[in-house]
């Protein structure tokens, strides 16, 4: 990683250019916040390191100043400081600093600060990614416009509840919360795969064209699954593969593509299932009007325990209200 040290004193400023670069990080160094100011707005590395007190421009007017001009391209700051008066973190952080380190410090806790920030970063471009991917999937078609933007407050709604109710399911905790939120975007990636002619087609499918269509989960979870052979420690991807494949599947076993039946079906994939379908009746399609949010509930009560799980029915039926604010806050 790109890394920039910003310190005002020689010896300070040595000292930690000789340990960054001893972890195997590209190094800039600059004298002060002036100098450090100009190398960053040149070369843009993904973290700084700063002193505070620095002639020509200090640390917090360096980090605001980088804040103000970094745009998408998120810049993760450290500053170093023998300052400990909470009133100066209070500061610091206001500025725009993620973290502190303060003198004198040890290559090992140095280290752990910048493995910190590179997690960081990692999150951000992976959010990134993920949704880029799922945009390109969905810029094949045009009706779907917001579409990724309810499925995952949807879903994460849903798990929220199913969380907090009196008899919780095992599976939900903080991380599956954040995975479903972060992964249920991708859930048909799989269309990339599949011909326009039967993608964008201007109204219901034949039975030949249906089969093909219900491909994309197979193309979708053959995506994921390679890639999560690739980065195994990447939990999201197993979810994203999970619910990619087995979205369509039914509670009653009526689904597709392997006729899933009852908890044989990812609990992610039964979330998404009902965010899925909950979203295509009330919005428009080629081959329906919308749906009010009174007629998609009877809908989806009447398909509590064949098509929906019961206990993700329940949750929807607590948050209906919810639901409608996140289809009119991301109305197409």
């Amino acid at each position: 990683m790109r890394i920039l040290i910003v310190d005002d004193e020689l010896v300070s400023r040595k000292k930690m250019d000789k340990l960054i670069q001893s972890l195997g990080h590209q190094i800039f160094v600059a004298s002060d916040g002036l100098e450090g100011w100009e190398i960053w707005k040149n070369e843009r590395p993904r973290m700084v390191i700063t002193d505070w007190v620095m002639p020509r421009m200090d640390g917090p007017c360096l980090v605001k100043k980088i804040r103000e001009a970094e745009g998408s391209l998120y810049t993760y700051i450290i500053m170093v400081t023998s300052k400990e008066d909470v009133h100066d973190i209070v500061a610091g952080m206001n500025a725009g600093a993620d973290d502190f380190i303060t003198k004198p410090y040890v290559k090992e806790e140095l280290s752990v600060r910048i493995r910190a920030g590179e997690r960081i970063i990692g999150f951000i471009a992976r959010d990134i990614v993920i949704f880029s991917l799922a945009k390109l999937v969905e810029s094949r078609d045009p009706e779907t416009g917001n579409h990724l933007e309810r499925i995952r407050y949807y879903s994460k709604t849903l798990a929220e509840t199913m969380a907090s109710s009196s008899n919780p399911p095992q599976d939900i905790d903080n991380q599956f919360i954040e995975n479903i939120f972060l992964s249920s975007p991708l859930h048909d990636i799989g269309k990339i795969g599949i011909p326009d002619h039967i993608l964008l087609k201007p109204g219901r499918l034949d039975d030949k064209e249906f089969e093909i269509m219900k491909t994309h989960v197979l193309i979708g979870y053959d995506t994921l699954n390679e890639a999560l052979k690739r980065y195994p420690q990447a939990d999201y991807l197993e979810m994203s593969a999970e619910i990619a494949l087995s979205h369509h599947e039914r509670l009653d076993g009526g689904g597709y593509p392997h006729g899933l039946k009852g908890r044989d079906i990812p609990l992610s994939a039964l979330i998404v299932a009902l965010s899925d379908v909950y979203d295509a009746l009330v919005n428009k399609r080629v081959y329906k009007t919308a749906y009010t949010p009174d007629v998609a509930k009877a809908i989806i009560l009447d398909g509590r325990g064949t098509h929906f799980d019961p206990a993700v029915v329940d949750a929807y039926l607590a948050r209906e209200k919810d639901f409608i604010e996140i289809f009119n806050r991301f109305k197409d």
